[in-house]
């Protein structure tokens, strides 16, 4: 698989179907799925993993594309971070786009997949917290056929977990035809991993505002006090505008949330202060939240 890799198997299937992959990690406990290989190969390179066997999934066309459904968007998890970037995906779910376009280099774009996103839930997966926002669920293909859906919520956070056999096969994204919004922070220019991430939709429905900011912990954290906070601070039948202020605010509630002030300790005693690192990622997450508000509401 890799020059760095030598005691790496050389086993690899190649299944045409979901339920071909499916059937090829049952009769393969040890094997492990592979779509872009964007992180897996960089822990097989790290020496962290030796696969005994790979399953191929590039040649499963039902999961490379998408459909409509009931209001949904039904998308395949080998859909790729540079097709979910192009215009027609954008005009579908800009959001999700907007996460897309910004999660690396072209060369990662164009191998890493949706649901490997989702599988690794690294903490600076920049689709995740999108995905979050946007209350998605996953439709989990197992053995004999079997489907099973969950909230996407439930995998990050460990709360549900695949079971042996199984793969993530689609994702099921509500279509809000309402703003969303995207913004990430990196430690250096150009391309990188997020420092901090906040992902926003506005829901005119249910008069809503929901968001989830990504890589300052181990999955994507919802601020649900904070939403429905501003939410109801939202003409939602008007212009949908807010003062700068209460933008503001909203930014540092967000951040504030995500980000807590110590615990005061148990002997009474003054709390201990933030370090300035986190300081300055409560100041960074509070300016991503206020800027990704305004501009789904301007």
């Amino acid at each position: 698989m890799t020059t760095h890799a030598p005691h790496a198997s050389h086993t690899v299937t190649l299944p045409a179907s979901l339920d071909e992959a499916v059937a090829a990690l049952t009769a393969m406990p040890a094997a492990v799925p592979v779509a872009g290989g964007t992180d897996l190969m960089a822990a097989v390179n790290a020496g962290l993993l030796r696969p005994a066997a790979l399953v191929g999934l590039g040649r499963i066309s039902e999961i490379r594309g998408w459909q409509y459904l009931d209001g949904h968007a039904l998308l395949g998890a080998g859909l790729t971070l540079a097709r979910m970037g192009r215009p027609d995906f954008a005009a579908l779910i800009p959001g999700l786009a907007a996460a897309a376009r910004a999660a690396g280099p072209p060369q990662i774009r164009n191998a890493g997949t949706l649901g490997g996103n989702i599988v690794t839930s690294a903490a600076t997966g920049d689709t995740l917290p999108v995905l979050a926002a946007l209350e998605a669920t996953v439709i989990i293909a197992g053995p004999g056929g079997g489907r099973r859906e969950i909230p996407v919520s439930h995998l990050l956070a460990g709360r549900e977990m695949l079971h042996p056999g199984e793969l993530v096969g689609f994702v099921r994204v509500p279509l809000l035809h309402a703003p969303q919004t995207f913004l990430k922070a990196t430690g250096r220019t150009g391309p990188g991993r997020a420092t901090a991430s906040v992902a926003l939709v506005l829901d005119p429905a249910r008069r809503g505002v929901r968001c989830a900011v990504g890589a300052v912990a181990a999955m994507p954290l919802r601020p649900l006090e904070a939403e429905q906070w501003v939410a109801s601070l939202i003409d939602w039948d008007g212009e949908r505008g807010l003062v700068p202020e209460a933008l503001t605010a909203f930014g540092d509630y967000v951040a504030a949330a995500c980000i807590p002030d110590p615990a005061p300790p148990e002997d009474g005693s003054e709390p201990a202060a933030l370090p300035p690192a986190a300081l300055h990622l409560r100041r960074t997450v509070a300016a991503l939240a206020r800027r990704a508000l305004g501009r789904a509401l301007s």
